[in-house]
């Protein structure tokens, strides 16, 4: 009985959790929509008032019609009446809007959104603007056979037409102030560490505090598989045990030969203890893994990385730590800079793979938010052309382009790069690592963070000293190697995700959290440890 009553419990919090899941995931498509709309909107705009040409001017009224765009006044009578002008900026302004409220309307409606209360007051402000260009007493101010414009009429018509604009503004400003809020909060909740997750850290931790010999690599000779540059080698850079035995469980899962593979787990001293446990009480079929702390690369200092030096700067300590929580919730983007990972040796730590692994020729990096689908060993076989860097490029039309990532205003960014050059992932990259040392990339990594000081060239992050120290050498991988973002795009095709070697879950929804979108998440647990009695102590996602 008592067995039965804690499982409808946890039956019942489990719905009340999924409720709570759709209902913010559907506010979410909710924010996404207006920024289409404001796009959209932005867009149309730009139509409208570069449509100036005197063949559109000189196309007549439909009187018939009070769509968006379609009433024109002749150059005639724009010259005859001086109130004919001032007609149409009103008459401009109103369908401006009424377009506007119309596209919130139909995106709203089509994610099928719980706040039908929002989609009726933009559906209700449409046919306002359509209703008052429609009264009786203003249809007389868009006949086009008319030689005056009574401008009482005007007065009252442009009077009408600002009350429903401010109210319209008002509404879109609310809503924005709304997306705003749920930025921060998203931001919040994915910089977060789930409780059963910290939990399972420290039980971890536990453990290997209470049996130190039985997990400790000290004193021991290294195993010569961790450095054969025969064998297939992986760098795995977390302080998320689950996450990163995600990663290894997956690939071993998936390879064919397992026993050919080796796994190089770097994680900070904090979390140490636990990822040498975790990694410790699985068998991996062979496969060999290293733990190891960043700590133990002695040649990681700050009299030798530039990133150390300057997090030691009081300027860059200021960026991060003086700044009031009123003005990171005014901007969210900046908070996102502000994020304190660009304050670990973790996230920079794959811009020293060659010194890190002196003896191998070629590594696979991969982010500790993938999951692997299918044998990586191809990547070995792929002639690099004397490229460094295999990634998969990232742009489409305009998007993810180098403009995006620099600050092509510097002189320096505007004189050594293209600001159309195509960009690319970092979360599956496959590195030669002789062509590295040849073309001396670490050194062109650390020549562009010395200069990048003062934050001018870039904000923060690792993409973009990336795309500048591997510019013109990185080789372009095919498109199902590495699929992206199952951490922010609910659209991805599951076809897609079904032919990739990979999948990424970049982005704030990580399936370990709960803002992660359900119809991902079940590609990541599949390869979670639930045998693993760490994580059943912690009850880890449920």
């Amino acid at each position: 009985m008592a067995t039965t009553a804690l499982r409808s419990s946890r039956a019942s919090l489990s719905d009340r959790s999924c409720g709570f899941r759709a209902a913010s995931f559907a506010f979410r498509l909710f924010t996404y929509a207006i920024t289409v709309a404001v796009f959209l909107f932005l867009t149309l705009s730009l139509l409208f008032t570069s449509s100036t040409n005197p063949s559109d001017l000189s196309t007549g009224f439909d009187s018939g019609s009070y769509g968006v765009g379609s009433i024109r006044r002749s150059v005639l009578a724009l010259k005859s009446d001086p109130l004919k002008p001032r007609l149409d900026q009103i008459r401009k302004q109103a369908d401006d809007h009424r377009s506007l409220v119309l596209a919130y309307s139909s995106y709203a409606r089509k994610l099928k959104l719980e706040n039908a209360k929002l989609v009726r007051v933009f559906a209700e402000l449409s046919r306002n603007y359509t209703d008052l260009i429609a009264k009786p007493g203003y249809r007389a101010l868009f006949e086009s056979d008319l030689s005056s414009i009574d401008e009482s009429v005007l007065r009252q018509f442009e009077k009408e037409v600002k009350e429903r604009i401010k109210v319209t503004r008002q509404l879109i400003a609310e809503a924005k102030e709304q997306r705003s809020k749920e930025r921060f909060s998203s931001l919040i909740a994915a910089k977060s560490i789930p409780k059963s997750l910290h939990c399972v850290a420290m039980r971890l931790m536990e453990e290997r505090i209470a049996h130190s010999d039985k997990y400790s690599d000290e004193g021991k000779a290294t195993p010569p598989e961790l450095e054969d540059p025969k064998l297939y080698h992986y760098a795995i850079f977390s302080d998320n045990v689950v996450a990163a035995s995600v990663v290894v469980n997956s690939a071993v899962k998936n390879q064919k030969e397992p026993w050919k593979h080796v796994f190089h787990v770097v994680t900070d001293k904090m979390n140490l203890g636990a990822m040498q446990v975790m990694f410790k009480v699985r068998d991996y079929n062979g496969a060999h893994v290293e733990v190891k702390a960043v700590e133990d690369y002695k040649f990681l200092n700050s009299s030798y990385v530039p990133v150390l030096r300057q997090l030691e700067s009081a300027n860059l300590q200021k960026f991060y730590f003086e700044n009031k929580l009123e003005n990171a919730t005014k901007d969210t983007t900046n908070m996102k800079f502000r994020n304190p990972k660009y304050l670990s040796m973790l996230n920079h730590l794959r811009f020293y793979l060659p010194e890190m692994y002196p003896k191998l020729h070629r590594i696979l990096f991969l982010d500790d938010d993938v999951v692997v689908q299918r044998d990586l060993t191809g990547l070995w076989k792929i002639d690099m052309d004397g490229k460094v860097n295999g990634a998969v490029e990232t742009c489409f039309g305009s998007f993810h382009r180098y403009a995006q990532y620099m600050n092509f205003s510097h002189p320096l960014i505007k004189e050594k790069f293209n600001p159309k050059a195509c960009g690319w992932a970092y979360g599956m990259n496959f590195f030669d690592l002789d062509a590295w040392r040849n073309e001396k990339c670490t050194e062109q990594y650390h020549y562009w963070q010395n200069l990048n000081e003062n934050r001018t060239l870039w904000k923060l992050g690792t993409l973009p000293p990336g795309l500048i120290t591997f510019y013109s050498t990185t080789k372009p991988l095919d498109k199902s190697w590495h699929v992206l973002g199952l951490g922010y795009n609910p659209s991805i095709s599951m076809e897609e995700i079904r032919n990739a070697a990979v999948v990424h879950f970049n982005g704030n929804m990580k399936p370990w959290l709960d803002i992660g979108m359900n119809q991902f998440r079940p590609l990541w647990t599949k390869h979670v440890d639930y045998d693993n009695e760490y994580i059943q102590a912690c009850n880890f996602g449920l």
